[in-house]
């Protein structure tokens, strides 16, 4: 046994010819060098962790000592962002809204959130209902934004391609160029009713305005007509069902709407096949001849059964009517 080494652990002296860790200068049994936490020898690759003069495995440092991410609970070894109470890998650090990393761009709270400057902006523009300006990133306090491929922006960042006047919220997008109305006018290209953009391909005409055909739609439902027939009433257009849901005539008979021809008589409609003789209930067509009594149409058969003072009163009072109108809705 050698008198001169003594295992920094238990303190005792080392066999001879006996395998010895050397560690910073000190000398441990292999028996000895474990985990100060859960004393088990630290694996074939040695690795451990020292603290304050202990030596810890990967597991338990981490468990005693490194901080968890708050993004993906894993343990975080090296460079570590303190924010918001938390810690974060640098990767896990991100913007709430657009996923821009935050570590070294530097952050805004906003309502509890890490943001960056950019999204705070457009939280705070859309909070007081403006807009931010995708160029100089300053909310645009003054008139209407100018929308160029999907973003806003103030419209003195912008010029004509035509004529190279300044452009206000009124310039038009042709195949990806800004035109102001005038130059865009000369042009002759319709604009749509539903998104005041240029319609370079199919053009729908109807109510007046010019539409792009996906944004000619149903004012109820909202889906788009293409190409089927529409229904139009005080300036909007309707798809045929619920255009008679709305505003379909009701059949004076079974009180349904009538969604083909109808039979406009006395004022009344009716289905087509409900129109009849109110005594006898024969069916009548546009060509039938009929009389009002009571407002209810009376066939001649029935009506030349009336005494003959009744009659007189009703030719008298009513005018002799011959047939109903038909319309097609």
């Amino acid at each position: 046994m050698s008198s001169t080494m003594f295992c920094t652990r238990c303190g005792q002296g080392f066999e001879e010819n006996e395998k010895i860790v050397n560690s910073g200068g000190e000398v441990w049994h292999q028996t000895c060098f474990v985990c100060a936490q859960c004393f088990r020898p630290f694996g074939k690759d040695g690795i451990f962790y020292e603290f304050e003069g202990r030596k810890y495995c990967e597991h338990d440092f981490h468990v005693l000592y490194a901080p968890c991410c708050g993004k993906c609970g894993e343990f975080i070894v090296g460079r570590v962002i303190k924010a918001l109470n938390n810690n974060w890998h640098p990767l896990c650090f991100k913007c709430e809204l657009c996923q821009l990393p935050l570590a070294d761009q530097g952050f805004i709270k906003n309502a509890g959130r890490a943001l960056c400057h950019e999204c705070n902006a457009r939280e705070k523009a859309a909070a007081i209902g403006k807009y931010i300006c995708y160029k100089c990133h300053s909310i645009i306090d003054e008139g209407l934004p100018l929308k160029y491929k999907g973003e806003a922006y103030h419209p003195y960042h912008f010029n004509c391609f035509s004529c190279g006047v300044e452009l206000s919220s009124e310039a038009r997008e042709v195949k990806g160029e800004l035109y102001c109305l005038r130059c865009h006018d000369k042009m002759g290209i319709p604009i749509c009713g539903a998104c005041h953009r240029p319609i370079e391909e199919r053009v729908v005409t109807a109510l007046g305005k010019h539409w792009h055909v996906e944004h000619f739609v149903c004012a109820k439902c909202e889906k788009p007509f293409l190409g089927h027939r529409h229904y139009e009433k005080k300036g909007l257009a309707y798809c045929e069902t619920h255009y008679h849901q709305l505003f379909g005539n009701l059949c004076f008979v079974c009180n349904q709407v009538i969604s083909g021809d109808v039979f406009t008589a006395l004022n009344k409609a009716w289905c087509v096949h409900h129109f009849s003789c109110s005594f006898c209930e024969t069916p009548m067509t546009q060509k039938s001849k009929f009389y009002d009594v009571d407002l209810k149409p009376c066939c001649k058969r029935c009506f030349d059964k009336f005494p003959s003072e009744l009659k007189k009163r009703l030719k008298k009072q009513y005018s002799e009517k011959a047939g109903g109108t038909k319309s097609i809705m």
